[in-house]
């Protein structure tokens, strides 16, 4: 947990440190980094009930493919609102390559740890989209018309706003933590049930 909960502090502050109060961008590059650990979870999950022949997934295969599903329909919305420049873009091409092979790895011989950093990152994910929303009731970031992608993902209303596609996202989000911090309990239980 100490190493799930510092992880997060780095990544927080590079966050912090290259998108500041820029949310719609920050959104865009956290959402990239987000649509990992479902996919790398869901995989090797998938790849191990195949392994063992037995179908003891747990249900997590679908969960964990459905959370880096919701995930990329994320990003697609926020490149809808942020409209990353080609710089940002290639962060993202970077950022998504390097944290698939730490998560892999992180996944395969850590996996409650990797579990317990999601959920956390996802706590900060609401933190961040909750400062956005403030941002919005400030005044301090137009509260534009919702982008027809998150229309149709999320069933709002034609005259949806941003505030309510970040509502929706967070609420996501909210979702994710916990679902995380389940699977990491889990593995611990049994864990703990093997060593007595």
């Amino acid at each position: 947990d100490t190493f799930a909960k510092s992880m997060t502090k780095f990544f927080r502050f590079i966050a912090d440190t290259f998108f500041a109060k820029r949310y719609g961008h920050r959104a865009v590059v956290l959402e990239t980094v987000a649509g990992v650990p479902g996919m790398v979870a869901g995989m090797w999950n998938h790849l191990r009930s195949l392994r063992r022949m037995r179908p003891d997934d747990r249900g997590w295969i679908r969960q964990l493919l459905e959370e880096a599903e919701n995930e990329r329909m994320h990003l697609m919305i926020f490149i809808q609102i942020a409209k990353p420049n080609r710089f940002e873009r290639w962060m993202i091409i970077i950022a998504q390559a390097l944290f698939w092979h730490f998560y892999m790895f992180l996944y395969i011989f850590f996996p409650k740890v990797a579990h317990r950093m999601v959920a956390y990152f996802e706590e900060q994910a609401v933190i961040s989209y909750t400062d956005y929303l403030e941002q919005i009731d400030k005044g301090k970031t137009e509260n534009i018309p919702a982008p027809t992608i998150a229309i149709n993902y999320y069933g709002l209303k034609k005259t949806a706003k941003l505030r309510d596609v970040i509502l929706a996202v967070r609420e996501d989000e909210r979702g994710h933590a916990k679902v995380n911090h389940g699977m990491a309990d889990i593995i611990k239980r049994a864990k703990n049930v093997s060593n007595s």
